[in-house]
Order: structure tokens, then sequence, then C-alpha cells
């Protein structure tokens, strides 16, 4: 009489390696459900903070050469106050607009034929433009900035429509994005702005 060959209990190193499988699968599929979790938390904040605080903006055009040139990306800083020298970004339009705050609420901006301009009958020290220049200008000058505006115009002065033409004009407050403060495009160029 034969045997029937009986099936036997598995060995021990085979209940061993199946139980380390299972405890593995199970160890990644939390580990990689948490990592998922984890990346979108930090992009849902990421986009918060860029939004709310920080915002991300990428320079077109060369209205602020040599402080900023065209492709850099920096960040801007959303706030309140501002002061005469701060660059900051505005809608105007439909486009997102940087260029330099000149004058707030109440001063009287003049400009002359050379390009050099006064603020309440002081010269503007701006060690930031290098090359002077009325522009395109068809304001009436001497120009009294309206309450709640701001007068800015670009760093290349030959070539930004800015505040100095009636197309653009002041900007009120509830225009301004922020105060540009930091670049982080191109990475030669990483940091404050001045």
């Amino acid at each position: 009489m034969k045997r029937k060959k009986m099936m036997g209990t598995p060995d021990i190193s085979v209940l061993e390696s199946e139980l380390a499988r299972a405890k593995y699968r199970s160890r990644y599929r939390r580990v990689l459900r948490s990592t998922i979790y984890a990346l979108i938390t930090v992009a849902a904040v990421a986009v918060l903070v860029a939004t709310l605080w920080l915002p991300v903006l990428q320079i077109y055009g060369n209205s602020m050469t040599p402080s900023l040139h065209e492709g850099e990306i920096v960040l801007s800083l959303k706030t309140s106050e501002f002061s005469s020298g701060d660059i900051v970004g505005f809608y105007y339009g439909n486009k997102l607009l940087v260029k330099r705050c000149i004058a707030g609420p109440g001063d009287i901006v003049d400009i002359d034929r050379e390009g050099n301009v006064y603020i309440n009958d002081e010269p503007l020290d701006e060690p930031y433009v290098s090359e002077k220049a009325f522009g395109e200008c068809d304001i009436s000058l001497p120009y009294q900035v309206p309450d709640e505006k701001w007068f800015l115009m670009g760093d290349h002065r030959g070539t930004s429509v800015d505040s100095r033409s009636t197309l653009v004009g002041c900007v009120a407050k509830e225009q301004l994005v922020g105060k540009i403060v930091f670049r982080v495009w191109p990475l030669n160029k990483f940091g404050k702005i001045e």
C-alpha cells in the first residue's frame, strides 16, 4: 500500500519570511501614505504663504534695469507701509507691473528736462538710476500726488511708462501687491534687493 503524501506544515523559515514580507508591505503603505499627506500639506502651506504674504513675481521688460532684469524671479512682501525708494509690484489692468516708489500721498513731484527728480523742492538721491531721462511725461509739473496714492517710476527712465504718464498715473494703495524684497532667480544674484 502506497502512502499518500501528506501536505506538511510549512517550515518555520518560510513562515518568518512571509510574515516579514507582510510587515514590510504594511510599513511601505503607511510610509507612502504619510509622505503623500506631508507633500499635500507642504504644497497647501506654500500656496497660502505665496498668496497671502510673499507673492512670487517674474520680471518682464526692462523698465527696472539695472536693478531688476527680465526673467528674474522675485519675492514681494505684502505690506501697507511704503516709502520712497521701495520697489513695489502693482496691478495695472490685467498686468502686474514693478516700479519704484518715488513719492507718497500729498508730496509734490517735479522733474527737470535732464531727468532730475525733486520731491517737495528737495533733489531725490537716486543711486539706483544709471541714466537719467525725462522720459514719457505728459502730466503737468510740478505735480501733487493725490491722497491714498503713490507716484511710481521705473529705474530705466528713458523707456519706463509709469506715473509720469496719464496712461498709468499714480497708483492707489489697493493696487499695490507689496514691496519687492528678495531675488530668488538667477541663483548667482540670489539675495536681498536694495
